[in-house]
């Protein structure tokens, strides 16, 4: 049995706890390995080593930083592979999704090679008589990230890059179920050229998360996961007086109106809403199709694609569609979820509960599952399922479906589906959603823009990667300053107007 480690000031580090958590292969049931679960004293430790070695770090000129990232970006296409199995094996996802899965990190990780100019400050000079006024970004100093497992890479590249860019030390605490990619990452960004201790991987439960939620070294949390989750850390975290992004739940909304190109929104459909089965926090749950013979023929579209679907384990090659959800538990709750949607009245057009491949029976397989006449009372439309299951409510017109996706308490993502650009220019104005696609799917924005949603979606003021990153990992610190000409008699005891 392998057992996994910390990742402290550049080495790895056995935990000392005696804790565990089993790392599953979700494709067979099978334990593959056991990661330590940290004390709140081992926090504190690995904590307090961050914060001195951000010392330097964070007096480091801003290009030199830079120039880690430029060697990291090269280190993860060379490992490009290596990361993808590692991700495969302990989330179930295939191999070209878990390359995806570290392509759009690494994109972030492109845009912190420019670090530098989102580090500039503002000058001005003459604001007064023979006065200037300046402002820069300093570094937080220590800050936390808390990521999920559904994308081992992206997440933790997406908190890690921009923080410590910006001459942050970061303290990364992976999901436990998901943390082999996290330790090889660290092992890159080390070999790239980040000083030890810069960047310090703890692996751990509740007991970890709060440790950092309540050290006063931190000073900021990243945090991706569920909404109760995301709710808690974000009151945890600010009470403590931290800054706190946390981005929490979703139920995406696609609306497809009659003049919709069919095929074309069946395809985006089904790679949406099955991809990565149904695991992403982006992932299309609700199609909304407007009119009844534009439901009708959405769901004759959908059929064969669906069927046509293949489900397995990543290792059955490129052609796998989607693989297995990541726990036992997760897959009893989509089942569940599935099972309250028929007894509630809605149609189950395709089943996929006793979904099995030969040779993985203790596998978490659940197959592609397609609900027709949804209503917004079924449990499968309030709670967010997180599995490969798609629910289709149908609306009568645009303003129906428009109000259908807006009263929804989840604002992540959505997307219509039109060849009108009136109607999807008004959509993408009205709707009360974070991200919007307009013939796209799953609308997360390239790497130079900012990912975040709004409603129970996401807690804290800025979004994550992008320009917001840096001004969530930096404080703006202003210089008001007056050099003296001449002779200059006496003190002033009071606020002047400057002339």
């Amino acid at each position: 049995m392998t057992e996994l480690t910390h990742f402290v000031n550049g080495e790895h580090v056995t935990g000392t706890t005696g804790r565990f958590a089993d790392v599953m292969n979700p494709a067979t049931g099978e334990v593959q390995a056991q990661v330590p679960l940290a004390s709140t004293a081992e926090v504190d430790a690995i904590v307090a080593k961050a914060a001195e070695a951000q010392i330097a770090w964070g007096a480091t000129n801003p290009q030199r930083r830079a120039r880690v990232m430029m060697k990291f970006g090269a280190l993860i296409n060379e490992h490009m592979n290596e990361l993808a199995e590692l991700i495969s094996r302990e989330h179930g996802k295939t191999l070209p999704d878990a390359c995806g899965d570290v392509q759009r990190g690494l994109e972030v990780v492109e845009v912190c090679m420019g670090a530098p100019s989102h580090l500039k400050g503002d000058f001005m000079g003459d604001g007064g008589p023979g006065i200037d006024l300046y402002s820069v970004r300093q570094p937080l100093g220590v800050v936390a990230g808390i990521t999920p497992f559904n994308f081992p890479a992206m997440i933790p590249l997406w908190k890690m890059a921009p923080a410590i860019s910006a001459g942050n030390a970061m303290v990364l605490k992976p999901s436990e179920r998901c943390p082999s990619t996290a330790l090889r990452l660290a092992e890159l960004l080390k070999e790239a050229g980040l000083p030890d201790g810069v960047l310090q991987v703890v692996n751990g439960d509740k007991e970890a998360v709060d440790a950092l939620l309540d050290n006063e070294t931190i000073q900021a949390v990243g945090f991706v996961g569920s909404t109760p989750i995301a709710q808690y850390i974000y009151s945890r975290a600010t009470a403590n007086g931290k800054r706190a992004q946390c981005f929490g739940g979703a139920k995406n909304h696609m609306i497809i109106m009659p003049d919709a190109d069919m095929d074309k929104a069946a395809d985006a459909l089904v790679g949406a809403g099955f991809g990565a089965a149904g695991e992403r926090c982006m992932a299309i749950s609700v199609a909304v199709p407007v009119g009844q013979e534009a439901a009708d023929a959405l769901v004759e579209r959908l059929i064969p694609r669906i069927d046509k679907l293949k489900v397995g384990p990543y290792t059955s090659g490129d052609d796998v569609d989607y693989g297995p959800v990541i726990t036992k538990a997760s897959q009893e709750r989509v089942k569940g979820l599935i099972t309250s949607g028929a007894e509630q009245g809605a149609t189950l057009v395709r089943d996929g509960r006793d979904f099995s491949i030969q040779g993985y029976e203790e596998g978490y397989f659940v197959g592609p599952t397609l609900f027709d006449n949804v209503t917004e009372d079924m449990d499968i439309y309030k709670e967010e399922i997180f599995g490969p299951v798609l629910s289709m409510v149908r609306k009568d017109n645009y303003e129906d479906a428009l109000k259908l996706t807006m009263d929804n308490q989840y604002g992540n993502g959505t997307a219509i589906y039109t060849a009108d650009g009136d109607t999807a220019r008004d959509f993408a104005h009205r709707v009360n959603v974070g991200m919007v696609g307009i013939n796209f799917p799953i609308p997360v924005p390239l790497s130079y823009f900012s990912f975040g949603g709004w409603k129970k979606s996401a807690f804290g003021d800025l979004n994550q990667y992008g320009p917001d990153a840096f001004r969530f990992y930096t404080r703006t610190k202003t210089v008001t300053a007056r050099w003296f000409s001449g002779i200059k008699e006496g003190g002033e005891f009071n606020f002047k107007a400057m002339d």
